[in-house]
């Protein structure tokens, strides 16, 4: 049985652009007590995008700009830059560096740069890039928060009505369950329960499920099983919030999604001619299969071997 592997990208950009202030609240709550949210927030990603595009620094995976305003009644607004990181990367703290300096240098606003690190490393904890040569010294350091510390406060995270309490409980879920997928569709099944009996709305309920489907894939055995175990689940409590017309949304939003990113990424790592693939990916309407095209274009280092991903040559 093959399992398909967790993206950790896409899920994350979805669920800060609906819930940002909640994002904040829970993660940085220093930093969201300091925001007038009474005059509102805006998501400046694709300026982002014109900014850093030439830095070649390693895995980008989720990166926001946003533009906010500080109580204190001045007029003048601020940057957040965001990272959630999911990997160990040695270069990370230098691309926060660059990012936040060059952010500046566009704007000539103040920039605070803010970590989410997703990975499984206890040790691994970079908050600062510097350096010093002849009386010349650069010292840049940014705010991390590091996900796997929740696993001693998962009491806490139940109790939670805050989104991200469940997003963090499924990015743990994610990592403990690498290895074992039916303890992952029991896991998943056990989340969705917690949002019947939190009473979420409905819309919190269908962008939440969204975020586990993404995060917590399964092989297609398992997950036409959770399926049929959440129907069930949906008659005992009696809320059917999830029609099969809006499962096969969530499918549909999440396909478009990944062929949007693999459409950046082969553009980013291989220009036109990766480019040149894009009419034939975007038949493919397997999720899986989408998401390994997404993962293979970081691994692989020509388009032939791309295509081998989902277009394998037979052997003779």
């Amino acid at each position: 049985m093959t399992n398909p592997n967790t993206e950790y990208d896409s899920p994350w950009k979805e669920i800060i652009q609906l819930y940002f202030e909640d994002f904040m609240l829970f993660f940085f709550p220093q930093v969201h007590s300091q925001i007038d949210w009474s005059r509102g927030f805006e998501f400046l990603d694709q300026e982002l995008q014109q900014v850093v595009r030439d830095a070649e620094l390693g895995k980008r995976l989720v990166d926001k700009l946003v533009k906010i305003y500080r109580i204190g009644g001045e007029e003048s607004w601020l940057l957040i830059h965001l990272e959630v990181q999911a990997q160990e990367e040695n270069e990370f703290p230098q691309r926060m560096f660059v990012y936040n300096y060059r952010i500046y240098d566009k704007y000539k606003k103040p920039v605070a740069s803010l970590a989410v690190l997703g990975d499984s490393n206890r040790n691994w904890r970079p908050n600062q890039f510097g350096y010093e040569l002849f009386g010349c010294s650069v010292d840049f350091r940014f705010a991390v928060v590091k996900l796997v510390d929740y696993q001693q406060r998962k009491s806490e995270l139940e109790e939670s009505r805050n989104p991200f309490a469940t997003v963090v409980l499924a990015h743990l879920t994610a990592l403990e369950t690498q290895e074992n997928r039916d303890l992952r569709k029991a896991r998943k099944l056990a989340l969705v329960r917690r949002l019947y009996e939190k009473e979420f709305s409905r819309e919190q309920v269908l962008n939440l499920l969204a975020f586990l489907d993404w995060m917590l894939t399964l092989p297609l055995g398992l997950e036409q099983e959770f399926r049929r175990d959440l129907e069930l689940l949906e008659v005992q409590k009696g809320m059917q919030y999830i029609t099969s017309f809006e499962r096969s949304g969530i499918e549909k939003g999440k396909q478009e999604a990944l062929l949007k990113g693999i459409e950046i990424s082969l553009e980013v790592k291989f220009g036109s001619e990766g480019l040149n693939l894009l009419p034939e990916i975007s038949q493919i309407d397997d999720v899986t299969q989408l998401e390994n095209i997404l993962e293979g274009i970081k691994t692989e280092s020509s388009v032939s071997e791309l295509r081998e991903i989902y277009q394998p040559t037979t052997g003779e």
